[in-house]
This record gives structure tokens, sequence and C-alpha cells, in this order.
């Protein structure tokens, strides 16, 4: 299975982790498991909901949870931010 290594960042925390996710799963998949690894990374600074969503760092795009990550293009360095 190939993956991919993002940066997550958290900006309730202020942290930025690396993650390898599975390039050919789901975002609603990656979302939700970014999500629950997230909020124990975080010491509870960042609370995972129904509403959390996966969003371009630098732009602030809300990606497509339907697709894969491999569809959305993501590759090496890309950096995420989980909110």
């Amino acid at each position: 299975m190939d993956k991919v290594l993002v940066e997550v960042f958290i900006p309730a925390s202020g942290e930025s982790y690396d993650v390898f996710i599975p390039a050919q799963s789901k975002l609603y998949e990656v979302a939700f498991l970014l999500a629950n690894t997230m909020t124990e990374l975080s010491g509870g600074y960042f609370v995972a909901t129904d509403t959390t969503v996966v969003c371009d760092r630098e732009t602030g795009t809300i990606f497509d949870i339907n697709q894969t990550v491999e569809e959305l293009g993501f590759s090496n360095g890309k950096k995420l931010m989980l909110v």
C-alpha cells in the first residue's frame, strides 16, 4: 500500500505533526483517523467533532472528503490543517 507523508497542523494547539496516510483511502476515512489521533496528541487542545474538516494549510481550501488522497493529488510534504 502506497503512503504519503503529510504535515498536519492543529491551530488549536499551534502544533504540527508528520503523518503517513494511505494514498488509496477516501479522505473521510483519513479525516476520522487524523481527528482521533490529533485529539490524543494535542493533549486536549483539539477535540474531534462531526464537523471536523481537512483543509489546505496554505490556501484554506476544504478538500472533498469523497475523493481519495491520490485523486486529490497529495504528495509527500503536503501541508494540511485539521479544524
